[in-house]
């Protein structure tokens, strides 16, 4: 029967059985190999939502959820912010962001503090707000700071259609929209990180779909389950993953479906499909340069690309010495493992991106796990999955 009202998305008996099962499932294929098995959410919200009500402390020690790259925010390369800072600092410019991209450090500033040296930035919910910036503005350059998965490129591409529909030739994007399915791929060519499967992104997939997981599966040979971002919906797709290896199949699953569909979002995709091409390759944070991985603005919508507007520093910048973001967006350390996480780099004082979002893993882990380092070696870190008797009373934020 179909889970109607949160309270059952949420609830502690169904939890406790889950996690009994994955506990089974770990035993079962860590008898025949080495663990722990490393299973990858691939979105920050899912990240958050693991540690916001305490599902990894929960987990038995034969499974280990490794944070990915989902963050948008997270993701953006230093020389990206100072392109867009640069866009910002031209003169009759009104630069629009999303709250959270404010403060992810540049080399030099972000862009917070860009605007409070003077630059024209204001903050926006939608592309939408800033369009409207646009038409309240006629003898302005509004550019609009579009980041993010394919999440958020359909209401980007949306948003340019309108504009060419209205005639409003003042507005523009700074792209900087990217593709979830080669990220992945780029991480399962690192030798530096074994992993055994995906939780797969749910809002993305609501766009995109679940056929574009396919090549991790039938290519890399790893099992595929896009989830829903509730506790049960986590933690079932996990014993989803589990159950694949435990039976040697490599497949994509919908554990999210209902709102996902196997085909996506047929309006989205088409509105992308018009305005953006996917650039040859695109620099991300963390995993260098990706090929066929950025969307630009393709030729047609030319008049809207900020990039082919206006002189930007185009660079590539390392990040801070002290700051593992890029390892942690990669898989292979956790935030703790950072010298600088929770000392120098907080949500008040980020030094890198993964401190900034929400989304990002660092926040994640300060705001709701500080106190969730690694057991001692041999310890259970999850006595309810190891059938210790204890029971879950709750699953509200810690």
């Amino acid at each position: 029967m179909p889970m109607q009202y949160v309270h059952e998305f949420r609830d502690p008996a169904k939890a406790q059985g889950l996690i009994q099962a994955i506990a089974a499932l770990g035993e079962q294929i860590t008898a025949h190999r080495p663990g722990p098995i490393k299973i990858m959410e691939v979105c920050g919200g899912h990240t958050h939502a693991i540690f916001k009500y305490g599902l990894e402390t929960l987990l038995p020690p034969t499974v280990e959820l490794v944070h990915g790259p989902g963050c948008p925010v997270c993701i953006m390369p230093k020389g990206r912010l100072d392109d867009a800072i640069a866009i910002a600092q031209q003169p009759n410019v009104i630069f629009t962001t999303f709250g959270d991209a404010m403060r992810v450090p540049g080399s030099h500033l972000n862009l917070l503090q860009a605007k409070a040296q003077g630059a024209d930035i204001r903050m926006v919910y939608s592309p939408l707000d800033a369009l409207a910036i646009a038409k309240a503005n006629p003898d302005r350059s509004v550019v609009f700071f579009a980041i993010g998965f394919e999440t958020t490129a359909p209401s980007t591409a949306l948003t340019v259609l309108q504009a060419q529909t209205e005639g409003v030739a003042n507005f523009s994007l700074f792209s900087n929209h990217v593709l979830v399915v080669p990220a992945l791929e780029a991480l399962l060519d690192n030798p530096d990180l074994a992993l055994d499967g995906f939780v797969g992104p749910g809002h993305v997939s609501l766009v995109i779909g679940t056929q574009p997981y396919e090549p991790i599966a039938q290519h890399y040979r790893k099992p595929v389950v896009v989830s829903g971002f509730e506790p049960l919906d986590i933690l079932q797709s996990v014993w989803m993953v589990l159950k694949q290896l435990a039976e040697g199949r490599c497949q994509v699953e919908n554990q999210y479906t209902r709102l996902v569909q196997p085909e996506g979002n047929a309006v989205a995709l088409k509105a992308m499909a018009q305005v953006f091409q996917v650039r040859a390759a695109f620099d991300w944070r963390g995993l260098g340069s990706i090929p066929v991985s950025g969307l630009g603005i393709s030729p047609a919508f030319a008049a809207f690309d900020a990039e082919q507007q206006f002189a930007i520093p185009g660079k590539t910048i390392a990040d801070h010495r002290a700051c593992a973001c890029g390892d942690i967006l990669k898989g292979v350390k956790k935030p703790w493992d950072c010298k600088v996480f929770g000392t120098a780099c907080t949500p008040e004082t980020p030094i890198g991106a993964c401190m900034v979002s929400t989304e990002g893993a660092c926040a994640a882990y300060y705001n709701y796990g500080r106190g969730g380092r690694p057991a001692p070696s041999g310890a259970s870190k999850a006595p309810v999955g190891s059938g210790s008797g204890h029971r879950i009373t709750s699953l509200g934020t810690r």
